[in-house]
């Protein structure tokens, strides 16, 4: 299993940002995804998943609203669309096969800050 994020960075709050997880050596269409992040000082914290059959979508609390995860088959990637950010959106972002985290890569930063 190899899964690599992309598309983190610095923005201003309420600005938006798109992460990409791009997924290898498994069989991707048949795997739920998840995203999954850590801030400075916490434990991992689940963000959102998909299912694989019908792309049903699931949200933390925290981000249902803002944020909008998405799956491409054809490409094996998982994506994050985030909208509406907050500095307490900062942390370091992965993309997992489970909601705990497993098998996750190496992340990307996204940091929220004026």
């Amino acid at each position: 299993v190899q899964l690599v994020e992309s598309g983190g960075g610095l923005v201003q709050p309420g600005g938006s940002l798109r992460l990409s997880c791009a997924a290898s050596g498994f069989t991707f269409s048949s795997a739920n995804m998840n995203w999954v992040r850590q801030a400075p000082g916490k434990g991992l914290e689940w963000v959102s998943s998909i299912s694989s059959v019908g792309g049903i979508t699931y949200y933390a609390d925290s981000v249902k609203g803002r944020f909008t995860i998405s799956r491409d088959n054809a490409k094996n990637t998982v994506y994050l669309q985030m909208n509406s950010l907050k500095s307490e959106d900062t942390a370091l972002y992965y993309c997992a096969t489970t909601r705990n985290g497993t098998n996750k890569g190496q992340g990307t930063q996204v940091t929220v800050s004026s």
